[in-house]
């Protein structure tokens, strides 16, 4: 372990990776403290939350994974310090991600009538609607966040955003309190102040976030050539070939658990919300890998345009072995507090019983989701994203449904049914990636 810590990529990559790692968790935190405060209020209400949080989500992600796609290669043209081709970068990065971003609002706004008919539980339905509706409206300033993230990621610049994040989750806690309760002079709007907290947080980052970005000294050159370049097919061609990758990428796993939600929400309310609490507590744990991931995409990208394999091998199984680290300290504090973490989201005895057997799932699955991702985030750098997406596809909607659907209706196991077949989905998909790695660096680096 001294040994790991010494190396020099462990180093660079943990430099670049805790404010990456922050923001992430950042991200998870929001909907982790709507939950936290919908627990208080009651279970039908958490449930409510969980499920419109999921289907919102669902469609979200893409957004988000399209974003990714500039980072490895505004990191390239940030090692050939080509100033033009970063802010031409940037400006069509914006035009994509604006264009999905609507895009995936329209699919959302003509799609909340489908909840009716997803087989949850009625009570739940009728509340979540109403709470799903104000959600949605969040993807844009989400949208214009992740593009000036991504931007900055692929600048080795990752404490911006580590800043307007933190200040997005102190935002969102304050109005979650001040909204449901009705404090200083705010409307008490129960429930709903949780959704309209959100919405308010994501507005905030997101605007925030391009006013930083034009005006901060770090990113000064953006503003300088921003107005010089245009929008072009060239640039967004490249964007589209890693983007929509990506974003298929995020939407397959994600919608793999979304499913498994709604699967658990055909068996009542406090599975939605045993799967929904469970879920958030190995979501917070992902962030970290997710973090490392970024890092990692940051690295080998840099490494991939100076055509260096030997660095591309060092770092990124520096960060492979940094990851696996972290997620299996995770494991083990899961299997230890399985029956202590749920308790800051509920009371309630069923709810807590089934979580805590359902993190002993998580804890067996941390090493496996911790390398899929951060090996994913490797080949992003690479800009190997085709062969990864078909690997992502058959693993979990091949794989990863189809068992849990069996498990949890045939062999009446309910939703531990669904969380056992994820476990085996990750494992597959995580070894398919290490060895699609392998692959790569044994070819390159035999005629290096």
């Amino acid at each position: 372990m001294r040994a790991l810590f010494k190396d020099i990529h462990t180093k660079e990559t943990v430099h670049l990776a805790w404010p990456l790692v922050i923001t992430q968790v950042g991200h998870i935190i929001t909907g982790m403290v709507d939950n936290i405060f919908l627990g208080r209020i009651g279970p039908t209400e958490q449930a409510a939350g969980i499920l419109s949080n999921n289907l919102y989500v669902l469609v979200l992600v893409f957004g988000i994974g399209v974003s990714y796609a500039s980072t490895p290669l505004v990191a390239g043209a940030h090692e050939k310090n080509d100033a033009l081709k970063k802010a031409s970068l940037f400006k069509n990065s914006l035009f994509m991600n604006l264009f999905i971003a609507g895009f995936c609002f329209l699919i959302l706004f003509t799609s909340s009538g489908a909840l009716k008919y997803m087989r949850q539980p009625s009570e739940v339905i009728d509340l979540a609607l109403p709470f799903y509706d104000v959600l949605i409206f969040s993807i844009i300033p989400v949208s214009l966040f992740f593009t000036c993230k991504q931007y900055c990621e692929g600048l080795s610049n990752t404490r911006t955003a580590l800043v307007i994040s933190v200040l997005g989750n102190v935002l969102n806690c304050l109005l979650n309190y001040f909204l449901i309760y009705g404090k200083c002079g705010l409307p008490e709007m129960g429930y709903m102040g949780s959704a309209w907290a959100t919405f308010l947080a994501r507005v905030f980052m997101g605007i925030m976030f391009v006013v930083v970005i034009f005006k901060s000294s770090a990113t000064s050159e953006l503003a300088k050539y921003y107005k010089q370049v245009k929008i072009n097919w060239a640039e967004l061609k490249e964007l589209v070939k890693i983007g929509i990758n990506s974003g298929l990428q995020f939407i397959f796993e994600v919608a793999a658990f979304v499913i498994a939600g709604l699967m658990a929400g055909v068996f009542g309310k406090e599975q939605i919300d045993a799967h929904g609490i469970s879920l958030s507590l190995a979501a917070f744990t992902y962030m970290f890998a997710s973090g490392i991931s970024s890092a990692a995409t940051i690295r080998t990208g840099t490494f991939a345009a100076q055509k260096d394999w030997q660095s591309i091998k060092d770092a990124g199984m520096s960060s492979i072995k940094l990851v696996m680290l972290i997620m299996g300290v995770f494991g083990v504090l899961f299997l230890l507090l399985r029956t202590v973490l749920p308790l800051a989201f509920t009371d309630n005895a069923d709810i807590i019983h089934l979580s805590s057997n359902l993190l002993i799932i998580a804890a067996l699955f941390q090493l496996f989701d911790g390398l899929q991702v951060t090996v994913l985030g490797i080949l992003r750098g690479l800009e190997d994203v085709k062969i990864p997406t078909l690997i992502v596809l058959v693993c979990y909607w091949l794989i990863a449904l189809p068992l849990a659907y069996y498990l949890a209706f045939k062999l009446s196991m309910e939703t531990l049914g669904v969380w056992i077949a994820l476990l085996v989905s990750l494992i597959i998909v995580a070894v398919s990636l290490y060895m699609r790695f392998k692959y790569i660096l044994k070819k390159n680096l035999v005629g290096s």
